[in-house]
C-alpha cells in the first residue's frame, strides 16, 4: 500500500476502525510514545565526514485533496521535498539550521549523533535537490563519536550562535557546545552547566528545542531551551533561559495536548514554536505557534495564537525541525524537516512555506 492510500486509510475509515498499516504509521511517528532505535540497531557507519547520495522527490501539493490550495494559516505554501538516500545512516533528522541568508547552505542533525551538511538546489522558488551532502559523528571532548557513551546519542535540538553550536540531548537533558571554527562537524563537543531543574526533566520528554538570541534582541545572549513535555505544576511546558541578562525558568500555556518540538526566532523578534501532538483518533497533528520574545522572562506564562495547523490530510509527517531565512525580495520562508525515526513507514521530508501574515 502507498504512504498516501495508508494516510487517507486513516483518516477514511476513523470511524470504522483502522487499517493494521495506519496504525502501524501513526505509531513510528508518536516518538514520544515509542523511544528511537539506540545507535548498535542502525550500526552507526560514520566515523568520519563522508559524501553521501540523497535522492529527492518533489511534492507538489501540500494537501492531495484540494491540489489548488496554497494557503494555510498564515502561511502558502512553497514546495516540498521527500528525501531518500541508500546511506544506512541517513534519517531521523531532528533539527535545521541555514548557515547562509539565502537559505541554502544548512546544518542538520539527527536523533543518532550524525550532523548532515549540504546545500538546497531551487529552481525559482522551488527546491528541486539537496546538493554536496556530507555526514559526519557528532564528537565529545576527547574526539570520540559521542554515541559511545551509554544515552549520548538521543540529539534532538539545533541553534547557532556564530560559529557556535549548541545541541540538546533529550534524554539525559544536556546541552554541548561545538566551535564550528575549529573544524566544523569535526569540532569537538564542550558539555555546558545548567540549571538543577533541566536534569529533572522527563527521560524521554525533555530538551527538544533551543533558540540562541542575538545582540540587538531583548534577553540578547541567551539560550532559549524548551522541554518537550516537561510539565510544570499548573501543567503547562517547562522552559529555560540560560546565561544571558535575566537566567531562570519560564512556561509555555500547553493547549490541546501539543508538545513542542522545536522552534524559531525570526527577525521581526517573534518566536514561532513548531508542536505536534498524536491520537489514535486524529492521527498525527502538527502546529505553528507565535510568541513574542518580549514576554519571556522568568516566571513568565507565555502564550500565543495558532499561525498554521496540519494533520495528516496533508504532507506531513513526525515534523521535528524548523528554521527562517529572508528572500531577497523580503518573503520570510519557513523550512520544516520530519523526523522517520528509521521506519520504513515514514517519510523525510523537507517542507517550504512564506510566512504571509
Amino acid at each position: 500500500m502507498s504512504t498516501h492510500r495508508s494516510r487517507r486509510s486513516f483518516i477514511g475509515h476513523a470511524a470504522a476502525g483502522f487499517s493494521t498499516l495506519a496504525f502501524s504509521r501513526l505509531a513510528q511517528a508518536q516518538l514520544a510514545t515509542e523511544p528511537p532505535p539506540k545507535p548498535a540497531q542502525i550500526e552507526h557507519a560514520v566515523t568520519a565526514p563522508v559524501s553521501i547520495e540523497v535522492n529527492a522527490r518533489p511534492i507538489p501539493n501540500f494537501e492531495p485533496r484540494d491540489r489548488s490550495r496554497t494557503r494555510f494559516g498564515s502561511l502558502e505554501y512553497r514546495s516540498g521535498l521527500v528525501l531518500t538516500s541508500p546511506h544506512r545512516v541517513f534519517g531521523g533528522l531532528s533539527g535545521i539550521r541555514f548557515l547562509d541568508a539565502k537559505g541554502e547552505r544548512f546544518l542538520a542533525l539527527s536523533d543518532q549523533g550524525t550532523w548532515f551538511t549540504g546545500a538546497i538546489r531551487y529552481s525559482g522558488r522551488s527546491m528541486v535537490a539537496l546538493d554536496d551532502v556530507e555526514a559526519a559523528p557528532m564528537l565529545n571532548a576527547e574526539g570520540r563519536p559521542i554515541t559511545e557513551k551509554r544515552l549520548w546519542y538521543d540529539t534532538e535540538s539545533l541553534t547557532r550562535d556564530g560559529s557556535f553550536v549548541y545541541v540538546g540531548l533529550e534524554r539525559v537533558n544536556q546541552i554541548m557546545r561545538f566551535d564550528f571554527a575549529k573544524g566544523a562537524t569535526r569540532a569537538r563537543g564542550e558539555v555546558l552547566a545548567v540549571p538543577p531543574a533541566v536534569r529533572k526533566l522527563p527521560y524521554n520528554k525533555g530538551l527538544e528545542a533551543l533558540v540562541f538570541v542575538p545582540k540587538g534582541r531583548p534577553l540578547a545572549g541567551t539560550l532559549i531551551a524548551f522541554s518537550e513535555r516537561g510539565l510544570d505544576a499548573d501543567g503547562n511546558l517547562v522552559a529555560f533561559l540560560i546565561g544571558g541578562p535575566s537566567p531562570g525558568q519560564f512556561s509555555v500555556r500547553r493547549t490541546d495536548k501539543f508538545d513542542i518540538s522545536d522552534a524559531v526566532l525570526l527577525p521581526s523578534g517573534e518566536l514561532l514554536i513548531l508542536e505536534r501532538k498524536f491520537s489514535w483518533f486524529t492521527g498525527v497533528n502538527i502546529r505553528i505557534r507565535s510568541i513574542p520574545l518580549k514576554s519571556i522572562a522568568p516566571n513568565a506564562l507565555v502564550d500565543g495564537p495558532a499561525l498554521f495547523d496540519a494533520d495528516l490530510g496533508h504532507e506531513i509527517d513526525n515534523m521535528e525541525g524548523i528554521d527562517a531565512h529572508v528572500t531577497p525580495e523580503g518573503e520570510t520562508v519557513l523550512t520544516l524537516v520530519s523526523d522517520d525515526n528509521f521506519s520504513l513507514l515514514q517519510r523525510t521530508l523537507l517542507l517550504q512555506f512564506t510566512l504571509v501574515e
